[in-house]
């Protein structure tokens, strides 16, 4: 018969298992279609356990990732992935599914870019696609009345994949408004620059929002 080793060892085992939340197994996963969700932005780990009770799906979650990390809100009908994916926006985190009804959440990772022969690299490359992207970035933020640059002090990281698509952001200091946080996130969903990065570019770029009343959006 296997043992843990007395309670030190069975303490051990359990401490270790307590570092991943198992969300809800018992739900019936929905189907392909879209379902409604009402989740408020809320500490990280609190919005999966939700989702995991709205979708039906497994959540299994290491909790130094979500630790002191908040959800974006979602409400509406959509499809478990769509919902999914915005409920991560913000945070820098993706979902890696293990099947149909289970996922856990990851770091972003995007595949690294191919290499263009007609781009030129270095680092004045990238500086000049850097302010390029924080003009795009700008001008995506001016579009939204709650999200307008010039009045709020934020920082945010962006990942940018092969085709110029800003595919995930990490808020990484907030406005100080949980309502002006969700609107600055949602201006950056799937902002699309005129061309790819070039590959001297580090990722994540961070951009720093400054409270200056000389901006003018048009």
């Amino acid at each position: 018969m296997a043992t843990f080793g007395g309670d030190t060892g069975l303490r051990h085992c359990l401490a270790r298992i307590a570092v991943l939340l198992l969300a809800v197994l018992a739900m019936p996963v929905h189907g392909a279609g879209p379902i409604r969700f009402d989740i408020p932005a809320q500490p990280l780990d609190e919005a999966l356990h939700a989702f995991g009770q709205q979708s039906g799906m497994a959540v299994l979650v290491d909790r130094e990732l979500t630790a002191r990390q908040r959800s974006m809100p979602l409400n509406g009908a959509f499809s478990a992935r769509d919902g999914l994916r915005r409920l991560l926006e913000g945070t820098g985190l993706m979902a890696r599914y293990s099947g149909a009804e289970a996922f856990t959440v990851q770091r972003v990772a995007l595949p690294a870019a191919a290499p263009n022969p007609r781009a030129t690299g270095g680092a004045g490359a990238a500086g000049n696609y850097a302010r390029t992207l924080q003009r795009a970035v700008e001008q995506a933020l001016c579009a939204s009345a709650l999200a307008r640059p010039g009045h709020y002090r934020a920082a945010v990281q962006v990942w940018i994949d092969a085709r110029g698509v800003l595919a995930q952001s990490r808020l990484l200091a907030s406005t100080g408004d949980h309502r002006r946080d969700s609107a600055l996130v949602e201006s950056l969903r799937a902002l699309r620059l005129e061309r790819p990065p070039p590959s001297a570019l580090a990722q994540p770029v961070t951009l720093l929002l400054l409270p200056d009343t000389r901006m003018d959006c048009p």
